[in-house]
């Protein structure tokens, strides 16, 4: 997302944080509002170019925005959406991507509220691991056949009572809604949002067993230190990597395994 949209993103952001402040608005059902409208949006192409249309005026947009939603989402849906299309976007995809990320940070933000932010973070990456390592779960998931319904059933079988409410909630509207992202990439950008809920980065930690809670301790802290933030540790275990362990933040790998100098002993000797 590059110029125009950026700020308007930024923009929506600072209105949503200041609605959620207030504990008397429902960040859940205003979570619901706006998936509903991100749906709309997706569908409805001529709709989302009118609403970005440059040639329009911001108030015209707005006003437009208001009487198509009006009594069909609420007033902080409504609002929230009309101060979005008053602004400038460079692409019109790129208004249906903020609604859509406005909507799964309400949903964080009912999680937060809830002291549920942690268990969140963790089942979106042990989720996002279970289907990396389930073929058969991946192909039902990401089928082109099966419907959306059948694909929500299916969810809400797996982690029905078994995942936070807000964990199943945003792990359905991504698979029912993919809008053209792989099922990885929506994992990962969810994870990514839901650290920043905290104010800290993500790091993704692989080792050959399980680390104890002093490693974990001492890893947090000097990863913060190097970062300059708090992290959030995400860990997996993969005894392929046979010791050592493997951090990735971002798209910074720091490798230190015992099969990574394996392979890099190996490419010197095969040069």
């Amino acid at each position: 997302m590059n110029g125009a949209s950026r700020e308007a993103l930024a923009a929506a952001r600072e209105r949503l944080d200041a609605l959620t402040d207030n504990t008397s608005v429902d960040a859940a059902a205003l979570a619901d509002d706006l998936a509903s409208v991100t749906a709309l949006l997706d569908r409805e192409v001529s709709l989302r170019r009118v609403l970005t249309d440059p040639a329009q005026s911001g108030e015209s947009k707005a006003e437009l925005a208001a009487r198509l939603l009006s009594g069909q989402v609420s007033g902080e849906a409504v609002d929230l959406v009309s101060g979005l299309v008053r602004s400038r976007w460079s692409q019109s995809r790129d208004l249906v991507d903020s609604v859509e990320e406005l909507a799964n940070t309400a949903d964080l933000t009912a999680a937060q509220r809830a002291g549920a932010l942690d268990d969140v973070e963790d089942e979106l990456f042990r989720f996002g691991r279970i289907v990396g390592s389930d073929q058969e779960l991946r192909s039902a998931l990401t089928s082109r056949t099966a419907t959306a319904t059948a694909k929500g059933e299916l969810l809400r079988s797996l982690l029905g009572g078994k995942a936070q409410p807000v964990t199943e909630r945003i792990i359905v509207r991504l698979v029912t809604q993919p809008r053209g992202r792989s099922l990885e990439a929506g994992i990962e950008s969810l994870s990514k949002l839901a650290a920043e809920r905290r104010d800290r980065a993500v790091a993704v930690v692989t080792s050959a067993v399980p680390l104890s809670d002093r490693q974990k301790q001492r890893l947090g802290a000097a990863l913060a230190k190097l970062y300059g933030r708090e992290m959030h540790l995400n860990l997996d275990v993969d005894p392929a990597v046979l010791g050592g362990i493997s951090v990735r933040v971002g798209d910074e790998v720091i490798n230190g395994t015992v099969a990574e100098r394996l392979d890099e002993a190996t490419r010197r000797i095969a040069g």
